[in-house]
């Protein structure tokens, strides 16, 4: 325990190093299942959703709407955050209840004041998407957007997912991976802050954030049908730059100082890295693109 409280956790990471994987305090909210807590809560949070959604959905809705669901069905945004998916899941299939479980209350409350006019078919909840508090078989379809790469144990959250979606329903995930950031070359150059950062941080605190390749192969162990893995593109050609360019200053704000303190990259090393890669994005002759797994699957059996 350090002079402030905290208790610190430190594990190996590939090269040895002794890294602090989080820090736990009850201000805070951390704990090891949720070793992002503070940054997840922070306000570049708020705006990092919405501009995700911004650049996201667009290209999403073709893929939601090829699942073959009921007239009036049952949907699930699990890890909802500020609601912005929930409510656009509720307007895409204007008959479906909609339920929006988190665990950050600040981010619930502001889901709730914002679409208070939709609240008799899409509720938010405070419930923990490693120990949902839903009976089996329970939705016809289950999302969850922009999570998994941030906790540990992502197998067993989308273990949890498949539990309480109905034999016939189905997964969408959204499973980020960050080697799949691509930026022209520059100064400082940004290829080499993907090549460091996301394994080192990863290590740091214990999370995957490369899921975004590894997810067919948990769900093909968990033995559901018709997986498949779709590309949203988030590009310099499909997306406003300034859209993009949005996601990128979020990163920076909300991010900086925990990968100076995570990784080998200091923290105004970050800060120059991230102005170079927003920069390249609102050029208009630079290109920059970020591909965005969408990983599907369906739950074997009759609906």
């Amino acid at each position: 325990m350090d002079a402030s409280g905290n208790i610190g956790v430190y594990r190996r990471d590939r090269w040895g190093n002794a890294l602090p994987v989080l820090a736990i305090s009850e201000e805070d909210g951390v704990n090891d299942l949720n070793p992002q807590a503070k940054q997840m809560a922070d306000e570049s949070m708020v705006r990092n959703l919405a501009a995700q959604a911004s650049a996201i959905w667009p290209q999403e809705i073709s893929l939601l709407r090829r699942y073959t669901l009921p007239d009036a069905p049952r949907i699930l945004d699990a890890g909802c955050g500020t609601g912005e998916a929930a409510s656009r899941l509720a307007e895409l299939f204007p008959r479906a209840d909609v339920l929006g479980v988190d665990i950050i209350d600040a981010h619930l409350a502001l889901a709730r004041s914002r679409y208070d006019k939709m609240a008799s078919r899409l509720r938010f909840e405070h419930q923990s998407v490693y120990d949902l508090d839903i009976a089996d078989r329970s939705f016809d379809l289950t999302v969850c957007r922009h999570v998994i790469h941030a906790i540990p144990q992502a197998d067993r959250v989308i273990a949890e997912l498949v539990r309480v979606t109905r034999r016939g329903g189905y997964l969408h995930i959204i499973a980020e991976d960050y080697g799949m950031l691509h930026f022209q070359s520059g100064t400082p150059d940004p290829t080499e802050f993907w090549n460091v950062a996301p394994a080192r941080f990863g290590a740091a605190t214990g999370t995957d954030l490369f899921v975004g390749r590894n997810t067919h192969g948990i769900l093909a162990r968990l033995g559901v049908a018709d997986i498949a893995l779709d590309y949203i593109i988030v590009d310099t050609l499909r997306v406003p730059r300034v859209t993009f360019a949005s996601i990128l200053e979020a990163w920076r704000d909300g991010y900086a100082d925990v990968i100076g303190a995570m990784t080998p990259i200091t923290r105004e090393s970050a800060l120059a890295y991230f102005e170079q890669m927003i920069a390249s994005i609102r050029d208009p002759l630079g290109y920059a693109v970020w591909m965005v797994p969408v990983v599907s699957a369906r739950i074997p059996g009759p609906g």
